[in-house]
């Protein structure tokens, strides 16, 4: 008598099935072709997959690897007495040049114009943070609040415009403005009053180099919190709207909250550029106020540097700056993950 064939169950049948289709890994463990067990493309896959892109940005690499990390060799001559004369190679003349260790340094920690230097160039930095940063965050949650796309879209560009503009241009429109023959002076005098002449005041120095930069770039970062605003679904602010919540309120909750990582990721970046408060901007009016008052670190390092001919003096400054700067973007980046944020870099 035959015996009949019990058919299988469907689960085991579909088991089969699936276990039949997976294909194997290249190192033996069972998962989806070109993928690790743990679900994670394999670096060839990647490799082909993206490697249009990566052929794009490899003369941007190159660029960065040429003009920004392989100048970093040059440091060495912060510990020379490096002169340039010794050679028409340059190469020749930093070898050739004499080692004199931390002197340089301690030359630099000796001078009182590195410390005015320093000071004038944090007090800047926080007039900056303070009047400067939120600014483009203001104008950026305004913009976005006007319904009309016409109106938010000239009032864009007539904030953004000035971004364009050289320094020179910049500090000329100011200096017709409120310089000592300006626009401001003459309608004092024109009613009885005495003249100002703002450019050439040290005391007003770091609100007005403040107020150039305002005026000239703010429309950049503008642009920055728009394109995160427009990321928001307008769900949330129907929601809102919805239970009762203000324009105040959906801004508080909604608005805010969805620009927080870009202030942050801002905030730290702005943070590690602290020591640079914009070099053509002041070298163009450090001789109106004078270096009391004029005087940062980065035209410090111009003045000893391509002024004076102390090559190796002004590297020392300049090196100081770049690992101070580092330092400073890595405590505010730890700082941005303390609260939540990614700052520039995961943990």
């Amino acid at each position: 008598m035959s015996h009949s064939t019990v058919p299988r169950s469907s689960a085991e049948a579909k088991t089969k099935t699936q276990r039949e289709e997976t294909p194997v890994a290249s190192d033996g463990a069972t998962g989806p072709a070109g993928k690790h067990p743990s679900g994670k493309l394999s670096l060839k896959v990647r490799f082909r997959r993206d490697r249009l892109l990566l052929v794009m940005t490899l003369p941007a690499v190159l660029l960065i690897l040429l003009f920004n990390y392989l100048p970093i060799l040059g440091n060495v001559v912060a510990f020379q007495e490096y002169d340039p004369y010794i050679s028409d190679n340059g190469i020749v003349s930093i070898l050739n040049s004499p080692f004199v260790g931390l002197e340089n340094f301690q030359r630099i920690f000796e001078d009182s114009a590195f410390w005015n230097a320093v000071e004038n160039t944090l007090v800047l930095f926080f007039l900056q943070i303070v009047l400067f940063f939120p600014i483009p965050i203001l104008l950026a949650l305004l913009i976005n609040s006007v319904v009309r796309p016409r109106v938010r879209a000239v009032a864009q560009a007539v904030l953004y415009l000035p971004h364009f503009f050289s320094w020179v241009l910049v500090i000329a429109v100011f200096q017709q403005l409120f310089g000592g023959a300006g626009l401001l002076s003459q309608l004092l005098r024109e009613n009885g009053y005495d003249g100002l002449n703002i450019m050439t005041n040290p005391d007003t120095f770091p609100l007005l180099i403040t107020a150039q930069s305002v005026w000239k770039d703010a429309g950049w970062g503008i642009i920055v919190f728009l394109a995160a605003l427009a990321s928001v679904s307008p769900d949330l602010y129907e929601a809102a709207a919805m239970d009762g919540a203000s324009r105040w309120r959906r801004m508080w909750h909604v608005t805010l909250p969805a620009l927080r990582p870009v202030i942050a990721l801002l905030l730290v970046l702005r943070v590690g550029d602290a020591l640079t408060v914009g070099f053509e901007q002041i070298l163009l009016q450090r001789d109106a106020v004078g270096p009391g008052a004029g005087e940062v670190l980065d035209t410090f390092v111009w003045w000893n540097g391509v002024r004076n001919q102390d090559f190796s003096y002004a590297a020392a400054a300049g090196l100081i700056k770049g690992v101070v700067s580092l330092g400073l973007v890595l405590v505010a980046n730890k700082v941005a993950h303390l609260m939540g944020e990614q700052g520039v870099y995961k943990k």
